[in-house]
């Protein structure tokens, strides 16, 4: 095989520079962003419990990103979309920023809005950010964001915007703010559609300017809300879905078909306001979902194996599409393995923007192969899951191989945890294709098609999209083994390599790129919690809490009362 070590260079290797006359006419970027939605929750790749067919018409009108990968938790798949960095180089390797912590993605990196807002774009975030709130400079208007509508911290509750951190001792609060004011109006609004309308105002209003607009949708689905009331949807929504029996699997399908809903709006705007041929729409999830457990939302990662915050392909592997009209490939898959943190430096290079070499990125450019033909070769590169050396766990790609050594929560969520449901089924399966053509997004972008999106070509890219997993032939337990997988023909990661003699080399080159990352690897800037951070000190609201004076007496904090 070819060395390992040759395919590391290749990495370093340039790889065509922006476009200058894309300065001349900047595309519109809109990232859409869900939270903790599962793998196998959009119907594009088969699942036919409930449909997403806006979603799906995304990825069959533009590509569906096959194999995209992002870190398996909030925090350091969030850091590493803006920052273009692996968590171990903003200090987001171990675990996410709760509420009540006194840290942040490192001030040392230059985040995505910030190099945007340089190149001239109007710089947004409407929804989560969950990079650190505990001081003023932490937040999303001092990091770049010209604007910020949404919340702080890692969730709240889907109707009265406020949250309650799990595992402690500390009260609800209120987290939701118009820049760094709170904001309190729309009292009971559903939350997906509060930051969509939002959202669709950003864009008509920037429908007369010149100024291109970047603009980050971030949404709370599919992230359960507080542990009292986990899962959250009007209940109109959930009715549609009356014939799925587990009453918790119900209320995720309405959840994520408001977030459906969500996406479709947002095409139709900017198709209304002429904006849609000059942008460029992603969507995905920031990782997989957590089946089990903590924060557990019944969501599917089928048929991977893991989820949520563990090194598996469920937790790692992610949906995704993404449309442009500069796409020359519109309407194929895009197999070409893709990490979060290949945007900066892809949309960089889509927007004409040239990028400083002292940014350090991890992330590579892969804008000529997204934006060029169908069967473009594939870059050869690495992607680094995971390495934590406080759960002793890492996880890193090479190409086809991929290396685990050790394991999060025990080995709890290791297995395969969700199976697809046979008898629940969306009764508009049986007009699948009619639904996606029907659908607001696929109205939006049919005029832009280079093929009309027919039924068989809509049934071919479903079953393309369909994930086959090999036999299992040698399973391993990471608490007691390493772990080695040839990705390409073993998705489902169940033939253990680590002992086979053929594949000794690609261990030790393996072996050997995680001791190099280790030694690069930034400290892990979790701290411990502060009392000063309890919303009862901050008239029931989460605050910048290390430099905001705390009240001398708790107050009561619930649902009702609003600290506006």
């Amino acid at each position: 095989m070819r060395s390992l070590s040759a395919f590391l260079l290749l990495l370093c290797l340039q790889r065509g520079k922006p476009d200058e006359s894309a300065a001349a006419r900047r595309p519109n970027i809109i990232i859409i962003m869900a939270d903790d939605m599962g793998f196998d929750d959009v119907s594009f790749r088969g699942g036919r419990e409930f449909l997403t067919p806006n979603i799906d018409a995304l990825a069959y009108h533009g590509r569906l990103l096959d194999r995209f990968y992002a870190p398996a938790m909030c925090t350091p798949s969030r850091g590493a979309l803006l920052s273009g960095r692996y968590p171990i180089h903003t200090g987001t390797q171990h675990f996410v920023i709760s509420n009540k912590e006194p840290w942040a993605l490192t001030l040392n990196a230059t985040l995505m809005p910030e190099i945007f807002k340089g190149a001239g774009y109007s710089t947004n975030l409407v929804g989560k950010w969950h990079l650190g709130f505990s001081r003023p400079e932490y937040t999303p208007t001092r990091r770049g964001f010209d604007y910020h509508f949404g919340y702080w911290g890692a969730y709240i509750d889907y109707f009265q915007r406020r949250s309650k951190m799990p595992v402690a001792n500390y009260s609800l609060g209120y987290d939701f703010r118009r820049n760094m004011e709170l904001e309190c109006r729309d009292r009971g609004a559903y939350v997906t559609d509060l930051l969509t309308a939002e959202a669709e105002r950003l864009i008509k209003d920037h429908a007369d300017k010149e100024q291109p607009l970047f603009l980050m949708l971030s949404h709370l689905a599919a992230h359960t809300a507080n542990k009292d009331d986990p899962l959250q949807a009007p209940e109109e929504e959930i009715q549609k879905f009356a014939y799925i029996k587990d009453p918790n699997r119900r209320k995720y399908a309405a959840i994520i078909s408001k977030l459906d809903q969500s996406v479709g709006r947002i095409m139709s705007t900017l198709a209304a306001t002429d904006q849609l041929e000059n942008s460029i729409v992603i969507f995905y999830s920031d990782n997989g979902a957590p089946s089990l457990g903590m924060f557990a939302n019944t969501g599917s990662n089928f048929p991977l194996r893991g989820q949520k915050n563990t090194p598996w392909e469920g937790g790692v592997r992610v949906a995704g599409a993404i449309w442009s009209s500069k796409l020359q490939a519109r309407g194929s898959i895009f197999s070409q393995p893709l990490y979060v943190a290949d945007w900066l430096p892809t949309l960089s290079h889509a927007a004409g923007i040239e990028l400083d070499s002292s940014l350090k990125l991890d992330g590579i450019d892969l804008w000529p192969e997204l934006s060029g033909s169908a069967d473009a070769p594939h870059v050869p590169r690495e992607i680094l899951h995971i390495l934590d050396d406080i759960w002793r766990v890492a996880a890193l790609q090479l190409g086809q191989w991929k290396y685990v050594n050790g394991t999060t929560a025990a080995g709890r969520y290791d297995s395969l945890l969700t199976y697809r449901e046979l008898d629940d089924l969306d009764p508009r399966e049986s007009r699948y294709a009619v639904t996606v053509r029907n659908s607001a997004t696929s109205r939006a972008l049919s005029r832009y098609d280079l093929r009309r999106l027919t039924q068989q070509r809509i049934s071919i890219t479903r079953r393309l999209a369909a994930v086959r997993c090999g036999d299992l032939q040698r399973s391993c337990n990471p608490l007691l083994e390493e772990c080695l997988y040839d990705i390409s023909t073993d998705p489902c990661e169940q033939n253990n390599l680590v002992y086979s003699e053929r594949h000794s080399d690609v261990l030790a080159a393996l072996r050997r790129r995680v001791r190099e990352l280790r030694a690069s690897a930034s400290r892990p800037g979790n701290r411990a919690s502060m009392p000063e951070a309890d919303p009862a000190l901050h008239t029931c609201a989460w605050e910048s809490f290390e430099v905001l004076k705390p009240g001398i007496v708790p107050l009561e904090c619930d649902y009702d009362g609003v600290p506006c």
